[in-house]
This record gives C-alpha cells, structure tokens and sequence, in this order.
C-alpha cells in the first residue's frame, strides 16, 4: 500500500470531505474517490460512508485512521532523519513514551530540566499505553519510556532495563460542583452508587479491585475514547473517574480531585534498552525521578492545607 494513498485517506478523514481534501492536496476530487475505493478494495471493508455534509470514517475506517495516521507520522520522521545525514546535522534524536497521565504530568517538566542541563536535543515525544510503549522500546522505536504496571503489568525482557521511579497513588476525579469535593480523603463506599466512566482497562481494573476489597462495586456505565474524553464527561457531570495522582498538576479548571481511603496505586517506571542506550536517556531518567518527587511533595502539601 502507498503512503501517498494513506495520507489521502486521513485527509479525507480529517476534512469530512472530498472535495475539500482533494483541494488541500493538488489533486482532482475523482483522484481522491478512486484513491480511497481502491485502498477499500485492498482491504476489504468500507472504510467512509457518505452523509449529508460529506463523508466519515465508518468503524474499520476510523480504526484504520488511527493506525495510518500513527504510521505516517513515523515516515515522515524516518525521512527527516535520512535527510539529517545529508544535510551533515546527523545527531540522533531522544525518542520518548509515555503513558498520556504521565505525558501531560511529569515529562514536561523533566524534559525541560534535561534540555536547561544539557543544552538544546532533538526529541520528540510518542503517548501510547504501557504495552505498546514496551514494544517500541524492545524494537528500538523508542529510547526510554515512562510507564506503569497497572493491570495487565508490564512483560518482562532480558533486552531492557527497567527502573523504579516511585509508586503513584489513584484519586478520584470530580466535576467541580460535586458535593465531595474538597472533602478530604473518602472511603469507596461513599462514591459506589455513583456513575464512574473509564478510557482503559488497566484503570478500570484497578478501580473494580480496590471497590471489591471494600465490598462494593462501582458502575463503569460510560466509556471514554482516551484521557481527555474521560475528564470532559467528568467536568460536564456525567461522571465521575479514577486518575493517577500523578496528573493532578495538570488537569483542566472544571474538575477537582479527592483522595481515596487505603487508595489503589500503580508503580511508575522508566524502560530503556540495554543495547546501545541513548547518551540523553540516562540524564532523562534522573530528570523524571526528580519532577515525580516534586509531584508528590506538591501534592502532599496540598493534602496538608486542604
């Protein structure tokens, strides 16, 4: 399959329109219908259906987008790097994951620490879920990650060195009006009857074993596409959520967070090749250890005064 038919397609995603991503892209609106039918018939399954303001991803195509997209973002980087070598600029970038809380929490700031101490580096950042980011790491995509042993856990492999940074505690996380907030640590008990939603399963997970050790079950009734999905149904007071302690410097203004009684934790690790590691990697991780440490003393301090 061509990438140049790939970015057609995400255009197409992207704009809801023939049309309009034929226009963007110097192409005739029929090079675009032919382009997409014929990356259908490759695949095999409709990939955009029409409406009445133009077309969108069917279920398969927005699976596929999602992947494409993940994948010509990864082409472009391969050809700036090729071109680096050309241009005699052939400094190898740091390839960083992270889990989303953990990119939004604390990468930032270590990031910004690694670049005041070392001067200015090439890197980019790649948010993804712990599996996957474990993957990329052990095929070398990657050249440290930050990520966490929430159910399932994190597979075990000779190839990488595995560093514990701390443990994170879960809180809750609540639209700003709840009657809760501000209250201090609770017991489980006293949210059980509300209406929880979830963007993953290994923080699903967590929130049905720490209900079931108190007796209750929460109702994960809604379901969220990712993180910011998830606090927007909290802050427009659909529901309520488990969120790593670690996110809480970064949330939006219309949500709050409590404290959790006894509350479930995860453990927060960086992973990184033992073949050939990065010269900035090892720098990075004591960059991630201190902004993880600042983290927790913040919110300590918080709890103290709240």
């Amino acid at each position: 399959m061509e990438l140049t038919v790939w970015r057609t397609f995400v255009t197409v995603c992207r704009l809801g329109s023939l049309s309009a991503a034929a226009a963007e892209l110097s192409h005739t609106q029929s090079a675009v219908s032919r382009q997409i039918a014929g990356l259908e018939r490759q695949l095999g399954v409709p990939l955009v259906e029409r409406h009445a303001r133009g077309v969108r991803p069917t279920p398969a195509g927005e699976a596929f987008r999602r992947h494409a997209l993940a994948t010509l973002d990864e082409a472009e980087r391969a050809v700036r790097t090729a071109r680096d070598f050309r241009d005699g600029t052939s400094d190898r970038p740091l390839a960083i994951g992270a889990t989303p809380s953990l990119a939004a929490g604390i990468v930032p700031e270590a990031v910004r620490g690694l670049l005041e101490q070392t001067g200015s580096i090439r890197w980019s950042l790649l948010p993804g879920l712990s599996a996957p980011l474990h993957h990329r790491v052990l095929t070398g995509d990657l050249d440290i990650a930050v990520v966490t042993d929430a159910p399932p856990g994190l597979p075990h492999a000779p190839q990488i060195d595995r560093r514990f940074l701390g443990l994170d505690d879960m809180v809750v996380v609540l639209p700003v009006g709840h009657p809760q907030a501000g209250h201090g640590p609770v017991h489980i008990q006293t949210l059980a009857d509300q209406t929880w939603v979830e963007d993953n399963d290994g923080s699903a997970a967590l929130l049905r074993q720490h209900a079931a050790r108190s007796g209750v079950t929460a109702r994960i009734d809604l379901a969220a596409a990712d993180l910011l999905g998830k606090l927007a149904l909290v802050a427009t007071g659909h529901a309520i959520a488990l969120i790593p302690g670690v996110l809480t410097c970064a949330l939006r203004t219309d949500v709050t967070t409590v404290g959790l009684v006894d509350p479930p934790t995860r453990g927060i690790f960086t992973i990184t090749p033992r073949r050939d590691p990065h010269p900035s990697a090892a720098p990075l991780r004591d960059q991630l250890s201190a902004a993880f440490t600042s983290v927790r003393r913040t919110r300590a301090r918080t709890a103290d005064t709240g």
